[in-house]
């Protein structure tokens, strides 16, 4: 390798671990060696030293060892002459750096006012940078790097040459799906502010994810792949071989170093602390693209293929993506739609205001719908697009107008069944659009078109062309033809409205009086085993995978379209016992899906043998041994609840695969079950939930109440409307005592059940 690379890498490691230093020093002196530090709502401390070394840094003075160990990380500083072949030292001043970056940024937040945003997107206006993600954040996120939505993501340190040039790079990158974590900066400038110029909208809804303008923030993206490895991965803190062997196989990134820094050593094109934050990477696996001409680091083994790539004078800012696409082995798919705005994930969270506002549908504005319905081949042309009505251009700006939106699909391998699964897929499909935003389903819909989408030349037909190609491209195993008409007329709207409407209330009919015990096969979903290698979701009709993105009937639409992928039909077989949940057949199907880790499962049960969880999961459900109940905490909720612990915290418990009794991990919808932990009493012992989720989940809970003639009893008795009204939150109680004064008071049900040990 390069001796100008190894001896920038080690000058900056050394003046960032001097930084470290200073900063820790002063900090004790301010506000004392017993101080509390920790980013906001993560369960894993410092999370690169936390999973490197396993130490676990609650106060300032829990730094102090660990710089002692940064230090002696740290090679000595080269004279100009010193060069090894090889890259032991630079990779030991890339985790030194690491090391640093992370005291001097958990320091930054002791500072007042905290010089990061606390939000999941930034502001349009002020503050920029959003610092460490919390962990509701990075599960949330995480489910996309499972399910590939997310193939990977790019770190930007600097800027571009122009804002435009910055612009075309993100575009490319979001269209490329991946994320893009930004920090550092070049002769002042960000490349995130570039950005920001331009009007682009930031923050993990676009994927477009601004850490900080200092150096020292690009730990924050290699922070978030250390969690995805301790949380999805079952890795254990301390156990560094196995998580950079996790990120190298399974986290696809790279990073791309953007600008000349003109200050910088004579002889280099970069300043040293980008060197090194580049070494800390390489640990990772992750390569390192530059627009400049830096000396190159071809293949040793660390990352996959090449290490730094400049093609001599820098990669051309045209070509960068995808040269660091190719050196990072990413397999992207894109099928390209035929709209005239950019297209792709990353434009699902676009926020369209009304003052950036075309037009708009739906919602309370106007009368809207949309309906996916099967017919018969020869009643459906095969591409056809049908607007009935004014289309986008032939509308005042700001106006109001219904919209109908009509899919027909017809297919040798379709099934009415699938009818719901597809129409569901509106609503992603529609939001991949740049300029377009969407909210709801059925009649419930809620569509507005940007003045900029619409200047660029956006119709209702591309809406068509979006459903076309895409249900082609996603779904061509069980669909042939497809063939849309959207209505832009009041009557059109309403009279097809009702005609849907009917439909809607057959499809709730039916698949609420689904049960478990009606279906001869569950559906297995192991999306989630590139993050968590023995995890296994069996999802039945009453109970959905934790995540709450597949249900029993999206699991049998899936093995339907792909044979041979993540869901596969599982034969119940022989009961070993129908309380708990256990057939002979699940049990052999999920040993085998988790290599022998996981023999024994059980659907029902929460004590004895639980499912495991990915990490992915809506909620946890935890018990609460004083109450003889349990509490739910849904992944929104950034607060202490009575457990004693934080929902990140529980999470690092109960993810990764494991199988840890007493918690289990699962969607929303799965607590309106009547499987719901049925073997330990089902929904009677919930004793607390946070405000948020009772309110979200009431609809559910006051169906489930209506159908027990039990539960209805109990409210009967207690004289209560519904249930959630005998169940304690936050504005009650805060500590499992407190819950227990709490369940006397109103007479919860749980305290005369049997113990739940």
């Amino acid at each position: 390798m390069s001796k100008i690379i190894a001896g920038a890498a080690i000058r900056g490691a050394h003046k960032i671990v001097g930084r470290a230093e200073e900063a820790l020093k002063k900090a004790v002196a301010e506000y004392g060696p017993d101080k509390t530090v920790e980013f906001p709502n993560t369960g894993y401390y410092l999370p690169i030293i936390y999973g490197m070394t396993g130490m676990e840094v609650n106060t300032l003075n829990d730094l102090q060892p660990v710089l002692e160990r940064t230090k002696n990380l740290l090679p000595p500083e080269p004279a100009e002459h010193l060069w090894l072949p090889y890259l032991g030292h630079t990779l030991d001043a890339g985790m030194a750096t690491l090391f640093a970056d992370e005291i001097i940024e958990i320091i930054k937040y002791l500072q007042a006012p905290v010089p990061y945003v606390v939000a999941e997107n930034c502001p349009e206006e002020g503050d920029l940078w959003l610092g460490a993600a919390d962990d509701v954040i990075m599960r949330k996120r995480g489910i996309e790097f499972v399910d590939g939505s997310a193939p990977g993501f790019a770190a930007i340190v600097g800027a571009a040459p122009d804002s435009k040039t910055a612009v075309n790079i993100a575009r490319e990158l979001q269209e490329k799906n991946l994320y893009v974590f930004m920090s550092g900066e070049t002769e002042g400038v960000s490349f995130a502010e570039q950005l920001r110029s331009e009007g682009v909208q930031l923050g993990w809804e676009t994927r477009l994810v601004p850490f900080g303008k200092d150096i020292t923030s690009t730990v924050f993206a290699l922070g978030f792949a250390t969690r995805a490895a301790l949380s999805f991965g079952g890795v254990q803190a301390g156990d560094f071989s196995r998580i950079l062997q996790y990120n190298k196989n399974r986290i696809f990134a790279f990073v791309l170093a953007l600008g000349e820094d003109k200050d910088a050593k004579a002889g280099a094109l970069l300043d040293d602390e980008k060197y090194a934050q580049a070494a800390g990477a390489i640990n990772f696996g992750f390569p390192t693209i530059a627009d400049i001409g830096i000396p190159e680091i071809l293949p040793t083994g660390v990352c996959t293929y090449e290490h730094v790539v400049s093609a001599g004078s820098g990669i051309p800012h045209d070509k960068i993506v995808a040269k660091a696409i190719e050196v990072r082995g990413l397999k992207v798919q894109i099928a390209k739609v035929p709209v005239p705005v950019s297209y792709g994930p990353a434009f699902e969270g676009e926020r369209i205001r009304k003052d950036d506002m075309y037009c708009e549908m739906g919602g309370n504005r106007s009368a809207a719908f949309e309906y996916v319905t099967m017919r018969e081949l020869n009643e459906v042309e095969d591409g056809k697009i049908e607007i009935v009505g004014p289309e986008i251009d032939q509308v005042p700006e700001g106006t109001a107008i219904p919209l109908g939106v009509w899919v027909e699909v017809a297919g040798r391998e379709m099934q009415a069944d699938f009818e719901p699964i597809l129409e569901r897929q509106l609503h992603r499909l529609f939001n991949a659009a740049q300029g377009v935003f969407h909210m709801g389903q059925r009649d419930i819909n809620w569509v507005r078109i940007s003045k900029e989408a619409k200047a660029a030349g956006l119709k209702f037909k591309h809406l068509g062309d979006i459903i076309h190609a895409k249900f082609h491209g996603e779904y061509g195993k069980i669909l042939d033809k497809v063939q849309v008409k959207i209505y832009t007329r009041q009557a059109d709207v309403e009279r097809l409205r009702e005609e849907a409407r009917k439909v809607f209330h057959h499809r709730d009919e039916r698949l609420g009086s689904m049960t478990d015990e009606v279906v001869d096969v569950f559906y297995s979903c192991t999306l989630c085993q590139s993050f968590a290698p023995n995890h296994v979701c069996v999802i039945t009709p009453e109970r959905s995978g934790l995540c709450g993105a597949y249900s029993w009937l999206d699991g049998k639409a899936a093995y339907q379209i792909e044979p041979t992928g993540p869901n596969q039909p599982i034969s119940k077989g022989e009961p070993i016992d129908t309380v708990k949940g256990q057939w002979k057949e699940i049990n052999e199907f999920v040993s085998q899906a988790s290599r022998g880790e996981i023999t024994v499962f059980n659907a029902y049960s929460m004590m004895e043998d639980p499912m495991t969880s990915c990490g992915c999961f809506e909620c946890i459900t935890a018990i609460l041994p004083l109450t003889n109940g349990v509490m739910i905490v849904n992944r929104e909720y950034p607060e202490m609840t009575p457990s004693g612990m934080k929902f990140s915290t529980m999470a690092g418990s109960v993810g990764g695969g494991l199988q840890t009794p007493g918690f289990i991990g699962h969607s929303k919808h799965y607590i309106g079950s009547q499987k719901f932990i049925s073997a330990e009493g089902g929904l009677i012992r919930i004793v607390w939930l946070p405000k948020m989720l009772k309110d979200e989940i009431r609809p559910l809970i006051e169906k489930r109440c209506q159908a027990d003639e039990e539960l209805k009893k109990i409210l009967q008795d207690r004289g209560v409307e519904n249930y959630l009204d005998l169940v304690a939150d936050e504005d009650s109680a805060t500590t499992e005592e407190e819950v227990m004064e709490f369940l006397q008071q109103v007479n919860h049900p749980a305290l005369e059940l049997e113990p739940m040990f």
